[in-house]
């Protein structure tokens, strides 16, 4: 997937994962460009963000000073501007309930915040869902189901993975 538009003069980027980061400054003086989009994502204590400013030359020359102010403040504006969406780590597990218990354990799954049901389907004795639980609610749910249920809910693999 290219994101930048070819009929640019420089698509100047940075991106932060944690304390992974990285920037570029396609083609402009070192440290007029991809430096600033960083800082504007730091500014703003942003994480998991990537910026691309595009720019076309348009004959006036902004000159070192000018460079930070426009990628800098655009990346600033945009990110203002833009939807934050809070990224949650969950765990992934497969879990088996009785009919007996079915609907009061998925009552209780649907009042825990940020918990997603992936998949549900039934079998004989009951139903087998996969559902993703939010890391920091992982001990408290495993508990929750053992409790409403007696102990009769199983976790049928330890961890699938991460969601």
């Amino acid at each position: 997937m290219n994101l930048t538009d070819s009929s640019a003069n420089h698509n100047c980027w940075a991106w932060r994962l944690g304390q992974t980061y990285r920037f570029n400054d396609d083609g402009e003086p070192s440290g007029t460009a991809g430096k600033p989009i960083l800082q504007a994502i730091d500014g703003q204590m942003l994480d998991g963000v990537l910026v691309i400013v595009t720019r076309w030359f348009g004959g006036i020359l902004l000159g070192s000073g000018g460079l930070i102010r426009a990628y800098g403040g655009t990346a600033a504006q945009c990110l203002r501007q833009a939807e934050k969406v809070e990224i949650i780590n969950r765990t992934t597990k497969a879990i088996r309930i009785g009919f007996a218990d079915l609907a009061l354990v998925k009552a209780r799954l649907t009042a825990i915040a940020d918990l997603l049901v992936i998949k549900e389907s039934f079998i004989d004795t009951g139903a087998e869902l996969i559902i993703a639980i939010p890391e920091e609610r992982l001990d408290a749910t495993l508990g929750m189901l053992s409790d409403v249920s007696a102990g009769r809910v199983q976790v049928l693999k330890d961890e699938i993975g991460a969601l």
